[in-house]
Parts: C-alpha cells; structure tokens; sequence
C-alpha cells in the first residue's frame, strides 16, 4: 500500500508541486498538496514541508510561516513518531517553530547560491537515509540565500555526539573541506536530524534529483529510504 504524503503549501512555497511529482508520478505514491490552513493531518503517513519563501522570507526566512494554522497538526505529527522532513525553507520553518535546533543564517557570501552540491551521508540508519550506505555520496541542488546552519556549541557536540547530522558537504570525492561548502555552515552541515530521529531537515533539494533529465536520480535515496523504512516498521 502506497504512503500517504502531506506537502504542504504556504503562500511563497514554490517547491510544492516539484516534490508531490517526485513522489506521486515518480515513486508512485499518494502525495497531496496540503494548503496552511489545514489543521488536521492525521490521515498522512510523512509531511514534506517544501522548499520556497513562505510568506516571502519576511522579517526572516521561516519567521511568520511558523505560525501558520497547519504548523500545530505539524507539531502533533513529529510529536507521533510519524516523518516530517523540511527541505530549504522547510528546514527554516522546522528550526523556527523550534522543532528542530539551530537556525539558518544568510550564506557566508551574502549571496544566493543555486547549483550542484555532493552530500556525504553520516547516519545511514534514520528513516531518510536507511537506504544508503555510511559515507555514500549523493549529488544534488541547493536553492538557496539563507542556508549556513548555524547554532551554539552545546548544541552542535549533542548533535555530533547523537549522529544527529544526516547530510554533510563534502568534494567529489567525499573531502568534507571549506571549499565544498556552498553557504558557510558550521561543520559543513547539509542536514539534521531530531532527537527522536523522525523530523529531518535539509537545505538541499532531493525532489529536484529523482530522474536522470534533472542531472541526478541521487535525491531518490531519501524517499526510497522512507518506503523501506514504512515496509520494515509494518
């Protein structure tokens, strides 16, 4: 039986119908546009919160979708157990309704940055990466202006400490190195996951990856992972 997808759509979000592609037409799965109204998303397997400028990024990226209807069902869903993933402006929407630690800051070179990024995957054993193999090499896009992960010490040893980071940048060739990262983040930070291991943000964009024509079937490996964990948990 197909997973049930919540993506849900904010007034900016651009990335909505990218993913609902990559999972239903692709991936074959039930994936529904969720408008931020909604308050009830019980009957979902996984929410998506895609990427784009809710609200147009106004005051601060994520700042004022935060408090949008559909973010208390949200809550509810990561606070069940159930996935949520937040890509781009998701990943700033997750850190700004506190559901994840951290916060994402302008890139260190003040400029928007739209190109192709390689990920080293560090915890192959979430719901998001169980797919993968520890230390394989995923090549996909960022979008992004405010993408440097940023957050105090103690926060980034318990990350560090838990393999509470998914995703990190790194060369070609698996190098994590300052060269490799696209925004400034600390530790070269792609992605994170929650304490509990089922809310996954990510600035990176794995539905614009799932197809040879866009360059890359690497963002694939993502949702493949959640299908294989929704097999191994039913």
């Amino acid at each position: 039986m197909p997973l049930r997808f919540a993506v849900v759509v904010f007034p900016g979000t651009w990335s909505d119908h990218d993913t609902q592609y990559a999972l239903s037409s692709v991936l074959g799965q039930e994936a529904d546009l969720v408008w931020h109204r909604e308050r009830d998303l019980s009957r979902y397997d996984v929410v998506v919160l895609p990427g784009g400028f809710s609200y147009g990024d106004y005051l601060r990226a994520g700042a004022i979708g935060r408090f949008s209807p559909v973010m208390e069902a949200v809550a509810a869903h990561a606070e069940a157990g159930k996935p949520l993933i937040g890509i781009c402006n998701g990943f700033q929407l997750l850190c700004e309704a506190h559901l994840l630690p951290g916060a994402l800051v302008r890139n260190e070179s003040l400029q928007y940055r739209c190109l192709w990024v390689h990920l080293r995957v560090e915890n192959a054993q979430t719901p998001f990466t169980r797919a993968c193999q520890p230390g394989q090499l995923l090549r996909v896009p960022i979008s992004h202006g405010e993408g440097r992960y940023v957050a105090d010490e103690k926060t980034l040893s318990a990350l560090e400490s838990a393999g509470r980071v998914a995703f990190r940048y790194c060369t070609a060739g698996g190098e994590v190195t300052a060269e490799s990262n696209p925004n400034g983040s600390t530790n070269n930070i792609a992605g994170i996951i929650s304490e509990r291991g089922n809310v996954l943000g990510m600035m990176p964009h794995p539905e614009r990856a799932c197809e040879p024509l866009m360059g890359s079937e690497d963002g694939l490996a993502v949702w493949l992972s959640l299908l294989e964990w929704a097999k191994v948990r039913a």
